[in-house]
């Protein structure tokens, strides 16, 4: 073709196809605004929208991210306590707390509450259970002491009472006299089941003038503390001034609290002391019934 007609045949191109070099008009001076450094076209706010689209989504992952970190975090916390939890030592069961004649303080101090609770329970106490001994405590004759006589039965239905144990406590719950009595007359009801006593216990016993002289030099000039004295004083055929007894079964603010005109020492014993007496044939339960009858009357000035 001839020089002089390719001029006409672009120029008829592009007005075939007015929008394509439109497109290349706006490319070039998008090309030329990118190497001034200018700002953007009129043209380019869509553009812009979708960059902002862009980065708001790119934020909204980045939360995420650190979303699932959180998560991640409580999840290991949890674990870990689930772990301290399992390597934790199991608490203590009945089992294994075998031994007795261990002061349940002494327990929790050792073992800890749980053990200690379980030895309350076995010991029939309350955890607001009164000392009933003070270990550190004068182990002598003190102002007070507290008596309490086991009996076996004489006579030919066994139902008259003669001494067969006599047992002495000072004030601070410290036993200062324990003896087996033997008898001055034929048993014919050693009371087992409630008194502990066996054949054998009195024949190893004490004479009963001996016991009678003995007790009775330790309790001149003291006070003498007891449930229901009466009793006690009569098989071992003394007396004791009426000023200087406390008997824990006459003392009238404790009958008024248990509602009871003759409340008996397991009764007071659960109501003030938080105790409860076991039933139980047991050698030591001498002692501690004593123990009561003085931490009872140790609730009121002496």
């Amino acid at each position: 073709m001839d020089s002089e007609k390719q001029p006409q045949i672009i120029q008829q191109n592009r007005e075939a196809s007015p929008g394509k070099a439109k497109r290349d008009e706006t490319g070039a001076k998008k090309a030329e605004h990118a190497a001034s450094g200018g700002s953007a076209p009129s043209g380019a706010p869509a553009k812009a929208s979708r960059a902002e689209h862009s980065e708001k989504g790119t934020k909204r992952r980045t939360n995420g991210d650190i979303s699932l970190t959180q998560g991640d975090i409580k999840h290991k916390k949890r674990k870990a306590k689930e772990a301290a939890v399992a390597l934790a030592p199991a608490p203590p069961t009945e089992e294994d707390i075998w031994f007795d004649d261990v002061d349940p303080a002494d327990i929790e101090a050792a073992i800890g509450p749980e053990a200690a609770e379980i030895a309350r329970k076995q010991l029939g106490q309350s955890k607001k259970s009164v000392t009933l001994v003070k270990e550190q405590a004068f182990s002598g004759l003190t102002k007070a002491l507290a008596l309490d006589c086991e009996m076996v039965g004489v006579g030919p239905s066994g139902e008259e009472s003669i001494a067969a144990r006599v047992s002495v406590v000072n004030q601070y719950g410290k036993c200062v006299y324990d003896k087996y009595v033997k008898p001055t007359q034929p048993v014919t009801d050693y009371r087992t089941a409630v008194s502990g006593i066996r054949p054998e216990h009195l024949r190893q016993g004490e004479e009963f003038e001996v016991v009678q002289k003995e007790v009775a030099d330790m309790l001149r000039g003291r006070i003498l503390v007891g449930h229901a004295l009466h009793n006690d004083l009569k098989v071992l055929f003394l007396d004791h001034p009426k000023k200087m007894i406390r008997d824990t079964q006459k003392y009238k603010p404790f009958k008024s609290h248990v509602q009871s005109g003759r409340p008996s020492l397991k009764l007071l014993a659960e109501e003030i002391l938080g105790i409860r007496v076991q039933q139980a044939e047991h050698c030591s339960m001498r002692k501690l019934r004593v123990r009561e009858m003085t931490a009872l009357a140790l609730t009121e000035p002496i």
